[in-house]
């Protein structure tokens, strides 16, 4: 692959900043009347369109020049450990195939035939191949280190599709289309097809909506949720949605849904939030926004960040203390490592930023960041003895 594979690191983005709402006055039912029934088939976005029957859509789907080049790579008599490894040169070989990321979601034969896609459409072609080579392959959910801005008010929350290959005679193989940002300690597990279909109707909600074409995202949004009722994302989506498009009500049916299901808690919240301070509604945004933080406070990654900022500031002794509480949650980080290193030697203390700086290198997955943190700890050890 390219070197653009560094950026397959995002499959579904849940912002929770506020959007501005279009003129005209909408209709306002009280919202216990709003059943998540008229949230997917009678919602006022739809505005008597007829919304697309997306039931239909196999985002596994081979087509024949995909069936042709996996026959001409592939020999299905070989041994399944042979099978996986030819299929996987055949794609990702230097010059087989030659495919691109471009961030956008794909099924199989689009991706196939356009030869680019996120993370998910390759995945989506990846297991689709290696199904037809009688290989056990499966979707598996990533969870990605959530991202806050600068000001630590926005936050993206990051889901990372791979794959899973169960071998009888190897030990299992994880195929990730990113493995330069992926680290082994991030959580992950097998998620059914009908998750993976939830994943794929949602991101295509999401690009629909971000278009501007609300019936199609509208549409996406709704086959997701008919995927998996409890795949949280796309509710709090479909609120944002709604909210887009001046129905704060269903927006806060959809995300007290995704509230209700046990989604990410954090983003839901602050979804409510935003939007009862939009209506006035003090109390609730209030509410709301004390849980929120309360929950930042606890996230490690938001630590981190809160660390990151009180560096830049110069304010080292507030950098280490939140990274302490990151590091008793979160074991064997390098960035967290690296940062209390440089904070520590920042505030002069030498030996504590040497210790720091090696567990740093200890940490380290990737053969780059292992070099790095090594020359720096030898700078460190220069500096004390020269």
């Amino acid at each position: 692959m390219r070197a653009t594979q560094t950026a397959l690191i995002v499959l579904a983005v849940v912002a929770i900043s506020s959007c501005a709402t279009p003129g005209g006055v909408p209709s306002r039912p009280d919202s216990n009347q709003i059943t998540t029934g008229m949230l997917l088939d009678d919602s006022p976005l739809a505005s008597g369109v007829e919304l697309a029957d997306l039931s239909q859509v196999d985002i596994l789907e081979l087509s024949p020049e995909m069936i042709e080049f996996i026959d001409r790579w592939v020999d299905q008599n070989a041994g399944e450990y042979f099978r996986l490894w030819r299929l996987l040169y055949a794609v990702m070989g230097d010059g087989t195939f030659d495919v691109v990321y471009d961030g956008t979601t794909r099924t199989a034969r689009e991706t196939f035939r356009q030869q680019r896609g996120n993370c998910l459409s390759f995945t989506n072609m990846f297991v689709a191949m290696s199904r037809y080579l009688d290989l056990d392959s499966n979707f598996q959910e990533v969870e990605m280190p959530p991202d806050w801005s600068a000001s630590g008010e926005t936050l993206v929350f990051n889901l990372h599709i791979n794959s899973q290959v169960e071998l009888v005679s190897h030990s299992d193989q994880m195929v990730d289309f990113n493995m330069y940002d992926f680290r082994i300690r991030y959580e992950r597990q097998i998620i059914p097809d009908s998750r993976a279909r939830a994943h794929y109707f949602n991101n295509m909600g999401v690009e629909y909506m971000l278009e501007g074409d609300t019936p199609m995202a509208l549409a996406n949004f709704r086959e997701s949720i008919r995927s998996d009722a409890i795949f949280s994302p796309s509710w709090v989506n479909l609120g944002i949605l709604h909210t887009r498009g001046g129905y704060p009500y269903y927006a806060e049916t959809a995300y007290l849904k995704a509230l209700d299901i046990g989604g990410t808690d954090m983003v839901e919240m602050s979804n409510l939030a935003a939007l009862y301070e939009k209506e006035g509604r003090v109390e609730l945004a209030a509410q709301y926004n004390s849980k929120v933080q309360t929950h930042r406070m606890r996230n490690p990654y938001y630590r981190y960040q809160l660390a990151r900022t009180a560096f830049d500031n110069g304010d080292y002794g507030a950098a280490i203390d939140h990274l302490k509480y990151a590091v008793r949650r979160i074991k064997n980080d390098d960035n967290f490592y690296f940062l209390m290193s440089i904070s520590y030697l920042n505030s002069g203390d030498q030996d504590a930023a040497e210790r720091w700086m090696k567990k740093a290198e200890e940490a380290a997955e990737m053969d780059a960041d292992k070099e790095r943190y090594h020359r720096k700890l030898d700078m460190l050890m220069s500096d004390e003895t020269g």
